[in-house]
Protein backbone atom coordinates (compact mmCIF):
# COMPACT_ATOMS: atom_id res chain seq x y z
CA UNK A 1 0.00 0.00 0.00
CA UNK A 2 1.23 3.58 -0.80
CA UNK A 3 0.63 6.20 1.81
CA UNK A 4 -2.19 7.83 0.25
CA UNK A 5 -3.98 4.54 1.40
CA UNK A 6 -5.29 3.04 -1.86
CA UNK A 7 -3.84 -0.13 -3.60
CA UNK A 8 -1.85 0.31 -6.59
CA UNK A 9 -4.05 -0.95 -9.47
CA UNK A 10 -2.92 -3.54 -12.10
CA UNK A 11 -4.82 -1.70 -14.62
CA UNK A 12 -1.93 1.41 -15.17
CA UNK A 13 -2.49 0.76 -18.16
CA UNK A 14 -0.90 -1.05 -21.73
CA UNK A 15 3.12 -1.52 -21.06
CA UNK A 16 5.49 -3.63 -22.27
CA UNK A 17 8.57 -5.25 -20.38
CA UNK A 18 11.44 -7.95 -20.86
CA UNK A 19 12.52 -10.80 -18.47
CA UNK A 20 14.60 -13.34 -18.45
CA UNK A 21 12.70 -16.71 -16.66
CA UNK A 22 14.88 -18.74 -14.83
CA UNK A 23 12.95 -22.20 -15.68
CA UNK A 24 15.78 -24.54 -13.91
CA UNK A 25 14.52 -23.73 -10.39
CA UNK A 26 11.02 -24.11 -11.47
CA UNK A 27 11.23 -27.44 -12.89
CA UNK A 28 13.74 -28.72 -10.35
CA UNK A 29 12.96 -31.77 -9.01
CA UNK A 30 9.81 -32.15 -10.85
CA UNK A 31 9.33 -36.01 -12.87
CA UNK A 32 10.91 -35.90 -16.56
CA UNK A 33 7.33 -36.35 -18.42
CA UNK A 34 6.24 -33.40 -16.67
CA UNK A 35 8.67 -31.01 -16.98
CA UNK A 36 7.85 -29.00 -20.17
CA UNK A 37 4.08 -29.05 -18.95
CA UNK A 38 5.23 -27.31 -15.52
CA UNK A 39 7.80 -25.25 -17.31
CA UNK A 40 4.61 -23.85 -19.63
CA UNK A 41 2.75 -23.23 -16.40
CA UNK A 42 5.31 -21.55 -14.75
CA UNK A 43 5.57 -18.78 -17.19
CA UNK A 44 1.71 -18.31 -17.22
CA UNK A 45 1.92 -17.98 -13.30
CA UNK A 46 5.17 -15.91 -13.51
CA UNK A 47 3.38 -13.56 -16.18
CA UNK A 48 0.37 -12.92 -13.95
CA UNK A 49 2.01 -11.99 -10.89
CA UNK A 50 4.05 -9.45 -12.93
CA UNK A 51 1.68 -7.72 -14.62
CA UNK A 52 -1.34 -8.44 -12.43
CA UNK A 53 -3.58 -10.01 -14.86
CA UNK A 54 -5.81 -13.26 -14.77
CA UNK A 55 -5.99 -13.72 -18.72
CA UNK A 56 -2.62 -14.65 -20.45
CA UNK A 57 -1.84 -15.90 -23.85
CA UNK A 58 1.40 -17.26 -24.49
CA UNK A 59 2.78 -16.92 -28.29
CA UNK A 60 3.32 -19.95 -30.08
CA UNK A 61 6.35 -19.24 -31.10
CA UNK A 62 7.63 -19.06 -26.80
CA UNK A 63 5.58 -22.78 -26.66
CA UNK A 64 7.78 -23.90 -29.15
CA UNK A 65 11.22 -22.92 -27.62
CA UNK A 66 9.91 -24.30 -24.57
CA UNK A 67 8.84 -27.88 -26.33
CA UNK A 68 11.85 -27.33 -28.66
CA UNK A 69 14.19 -29.93 -26.68
CA UNK A 70 11.62 -32.65 -25.73
CA UNK A 71 9.51 -33.05 -22.90
CA UNK A 72 12.31 -33.94 -20.06
CA UNK A 73 15.33 -31.25 -21.38
CA UNK A 74 13.43 -27.89 -20.86
CA UNK A 75 15.76 -24.78 -21.22
CA UNK A 76 17.89 -23.54 -18.22
CA UNK A 77 16.39 -19.78 -18.92
CA UNK A 78 14.27 -18.16 -21.53
CA UNK A 79 14.02 -14.69 -22.36
CA UNK A 80 10.16 -13.40 -22.87
CA UNK A 81 8.54 -10.40 -23.39
CA UNK A 82 5.21 -9.42 -21.71
CA UNK A 83 2.96 -7.31 -23.14
CA UNK A 84 -0.17 -6.18 -21.49
CA UNK A 85 -2.96 -5.17 -23.80
CA UNK A 86 -6.30 -4.38 -23.70
CA UNK A 87 -8.92 -6.72 -24.33
CA UNK A 88 -11.02 -5.46 -26.82
CA UNK A 89 -13.96 -7.98 -26.83
CA UNK A 90 -17.37 -7.61 -26.50
CA UNK A 91 -17.85 -9.60 -23.26
CA UNK A 92 -14.31 -9.52 -21.56
CA UNK A 93 -14.26 -10.73 -18.25
CA UNK A 94 -10.76 -8.91 -17.57
CA UNK A 95 -9.91 -5.69 -18.96
CA UNK A 96 -6.65 -6.34 -20.12
CA UNK A 97 -4.70 -9.47 -21.15
CA UNK A 98 -1.24 -10.24 -21.03
CA UNK A 99 0.42 -11.72 -24.66
CA UNK A 100 3.54 -13.59 -23.57
CA UNK A 101 6.22 -14.13 -26.55
CA UNK A 102 9.67 -15.50 -26.86
CA UNK A 103 13.06 -13.34 -27.40
CA UNK A 104 16.02 -14.62 -28.41
CA UNK A 105 19.17 -13.99 -26.85
CA UNK A 106 22.65 -15.59 -27.56
CA UNK A 107 23.96 -14.96 -23.48
CA UNK A 108 22.01 -14.11 -20.27
CA UNK A 109 24.55 -12.53 -18.94
CA UNK A 110 23.94 -9.05 -17.36
CA UNK A 111 20.14 -8.82 -18.48
CA UNK A 112 17.76 -7.73 -16.29
CA UNK A 113 14.16 -6.34 -16.77
CA UNK A 114 13.81 -4.01 -19.56
CA UNK A 115 10.59 -1.95 -20.26
CA UNK A 116 10.27 -1.82 -23.74
CA UNK A 117 9.15 1.61 -25.57
CA UNK A 118 5.76 1.55 -27.32
CA UNK A 119 6.39 1.10 -30.65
Amino acid sequence: MDPSGKTRSALQDVVTREYTIHLHKRVHGRSFKKRAPTAVKSVVAFAQKEMGTADVRIDPKLNQALWERGIKSVPHRIRVKLERKRNDEENAKEKLFTYASYVSVTSYKGLGTVTVDAE
